[in-house]
């Protein structure tokens, strides 16, 4: 029994915690960067990266004698790779915010074509991937939640101390730089610690979607707006949003291994038509 509590169940607990804190606290921080209420961490194709990085490993069985090292690097890189893409792309002379956005949507695209043609090609490991793109919280152990709590420690903090920041673009680039905020330096900061804790996250679940989007949007209905309460207010909704969606999937299905990123789903596309919905009665389509 102790052996089920202590080496079984907490370590799946806490990567819920933590994994859900990471993606709830980049989705806020994502929201007020692009200062777009749909924004989540995978807006600009850091998911597919992190897919596409795993299925390499699947599909061409690099490392497999150690894949419990291997697919949580490969994963990490490819999402990390694409963040540093789209930052590239946000240094450039041409990085507004619609610039970011559109890139990142057409990286996401693009990483989905290849994986596809990868798939296509080499079929042996699409089981696998279907199973990782949709997460998962098999790989909990206390090493793996150590070096998850490092990460979200680390890069958490870095990314919650730029709450004022974030409040100031919310008026706009210039009331930032106004006010002494270099906008664009904030925004590839933000968007550099964002990509890299949520490829830290999904390195070891896979990809689990609309936990960022749900979450920051609990902590401005509750506390309001200030980015200085959402941003930490999103890790900790975000994480109790994950662990309630995995003791979902236990009570729900108690016999069967099911993706945690089905009940993320359950809950978050309604919430996320909710939000489609309200923002087209605010501003309809053609109003300028």
């Amino acid at each position: 029994m102790t052996f089920i509590v202590w080496d079984l169940y907490l370590p799946e607990v806490l990567l819920a915690l933590l994994v859900g804190a990471a993606l709830g606290l980049s989705g806020g921080a994502l929201q007020g960067v692009f200062r777009n209420p749909l924004a989540d961490p995978f807006l600009l194709g850091i998911s597919s990266g992190g897919t596409l990085g795993a299925a390499v490993l699947y599909v061409y069985r690099i490392g497999e004698a150690n894949a419990e090292l291997y697919l949580p690097l490969f994963a990490f890189l490819g999402a990390s790779a694409t963040g540093l893409v789209v930052l590239a792309v946000a240094r450039g002379r041409y990085g507004s915010v619609e610039t970011l956005l559109l890139t990142g949507v057409a990286i996401a695209n693009l990483l989905s074509a290849v994986l596809s043609l990868v798939l296509l090609y080499n079929p042996v490991g699409s089981e696998q991937v279907t199973f990782w793109l949709l997460g998962s919280l098999g790989l909990a152990d206390w090493p793996v939640d150590g070096l998850v709590l490092g990460a979200v420690l680390v890069l958490g903090t870095l990314l919650a101390l730029h709450g004022r920041e974030l409040n100031l673009l919310q008026l706009g680039s210039d009331v930032a730089q106004s006010a002494g905020v270099d906008a664009a330096r904030v925004r590839q900061r933000v968007l550099l610690l964002a990509a890299l804790l949520t490829g830290a996250a999904v390195a070891f679940t896979g990809i689990i979607g609309f936990v960022g989007l749900v979450s920051p949007h609990i902590v401005r209905r509750l506390f309001g707006s200030d980015y200085r309460v959402v941003l930490p207010g999103a890790a900790v909704f975000g994480g109790l949003f994950l662990l309630a969606s995995s003791d979902a999937s236990y009570l729900a299905f108690p016999t069967s291994l099911l993706p945690i990123g089905i009940f993320t789903a359950f809950s978050g596309v309604p919430f996320f038509l909710y939000l489609l919905y309200r923002q087209r009665r605010s501003s309809p389509m053609g109003a300028g």
